[in-house]
């Protein structure tokens, strides 16, 4: 069966489009408040990022709705769809879509199974969105309000508050998104309270230094950041593009798709292709751990000894600590929180290795194969360790599929 739609989960929806609609809001407040401060230059650069990560959030929407098989298509004319997208209210229409077709579920005596899996699959794209929306407005913007209030060496009561609830919001969406994923397999799988409360703190404590060192780097040369992001970023596209992903219905879109993954690379580890990550995570982080610390060195040798910032060489000391805890709570999670410890105790291995056997890793079964989403399928045999026998049967137990890419 599908995975149940109950209300927690109708709550987080509704949560979820509303902060969709509040954050358009925000930004639009604190472009204006830079205007009226004299700062055209950091107004437009928030509009500029807000509409960057909308315009690219909007048309991977588009392009999957267009994909979809037409049961999972909102029964709305196909022109409305794409004037809605137009508009920049495409994720936003998803949002209440989603609730309309949850809350039908939800206080269903007896939903239908057809129903339960399509909520599902609704979940599943606005996390997925909502992670590439974060990664591509929130970050960048994080930065950019780090470095307004290292430049002008005060925060308002408003930027601090703004910086918390920013870093929760991105550390919240990599939650979310695993999360979603999980709800895919069988109930023993998904992650508890515990392995969720340090997969969300070791996301923080990866992300918080690497956003403090891209900022003191840029209030040391602020156009340096427009020369270093280009240049990781093209390397992560290009680490991506070797990896082989296949995500997208087509070539075009494909590339969209390893260019956002690339802006998610330059802040958190994201994982794009099957097979074995650990190689792979050790190659990201040896590097980010190489280029954040050559970041902050360059801060310190140039800026050292400032009294202007000297409340910062503490915070600088502290951000390699943060990041190796960060990894010491990833290792901690891998080898004994891993909601898949229970399948290594029956015979089985850790996700971490998808070489290895994992037989005992089961989805949960549907029996409307129309259903089937390219994408969840495909998401599914990247995070997690598929056997062969599990991949000739589609994600949720459809039926006979065409052989694993």
């Amino acid at each position: 069966m599908a995975p149940r739609f109950g209300p927690l989960q109708l709550a987080l929806a509704a949560a979820g489009a509303a902060a969709a609609a509040l954050d358009v809001c925000a930004d639009g407040w604190v472009a204006a408040q830079y205007a009226r401060g004299g700062q055209p230059g950091w107004a437009a650069l928030v509009l500029a990022l807000l509409a960057a990560a909308s315009v690219a959030t909007q048309a991977c929407s588009w392009l999957w709705l267009r994909s979809d098989p037409p049961a999972l298509r909102p029964d709305v004319p196909p022109w409305l769809l794409g004037a809605l997208h137009l508009l920049q209210l495409g994720f936003l229409f998803r949002c209440l879509h989603a609730l309309k077709v949850g809350w039908k579920v939800c206080w269903a005596k007896a939903a239908a199974e057809e129903e339960q899996s399509r909520m599902a699959f609704f979940s599943h794209d606005i996390s997925m969105l909502r992670l590439f929306k974060t990664f591509l407005e929130n970050s960048p913007q994080l930065t950019l309000l780090l470095y307004v209030i290292l430049r002008t060496n005060k925060a308002e009561p408003s930027q601090g508050l703004g910086i918390c609830t920013a870093f929760l919001c991105v550390t919240w969406s990599l939650l979310d998104y695993h999360q979603s994923l999980r709800s895919f397999l069988q109930d023993k799988y998904e992650l508890s309270l515990g392995s969720s409360v340090v997969y969300f703190l070791w996301n923080l404590f990866l992300i918080c230094p690497r956003i403090l060192t891209v900022a003191l780097f840029a209030l040391l040369w602020p156009y340096g950041v427009a020369v270093h992001f280009p240049l990781v970023w093209l390397v992560m596209f290009l680490w991506v593009s070797l990896q082989g992903t296949d995500f997208m219905e087509s070539p075009g879109p494909e590339q969209l798709y390893r260019a956002m993954v690339a802006v998610i690379l330059y802040f958190s580890w994201f994982n794009v292709a099957q097979g074995r990550t650990l190689y792979r995570s050790i190659i990201y982080h040896g590097f980010i751990l190489v280029d954040s610390t050559l970041l902050a060195l360059s801060w310190l040798w140039y800026r050292f000894p400032s009294d202007e910032h000297s409340y910062l060489i503490p915070v600088v000391s502290a951000a390699l600590p943060c990041y190796l805890l960060g990894l010491v709570l990833r290792v901690t999670y891998y080898k004994w929180l891993h909601p898949n410890v229970w399948v290594q105790q029956e015979g089985a291995y850790d996700e971490v290795d998808a070489n290895r056997r994992s037989d005992e890793l089961e989805f949960h079964s549907l029996s409307v194969p129309d259903l089937v989403n390219r994408r969840m399928r495909w998401l599914a045999q990247t995070q997690f360790a598929v056997s062969q026998p599990a991949r000739q049967c589609s994600l949720y137990g459809a039926a006979a599929v065409e052989s694993a890419v």
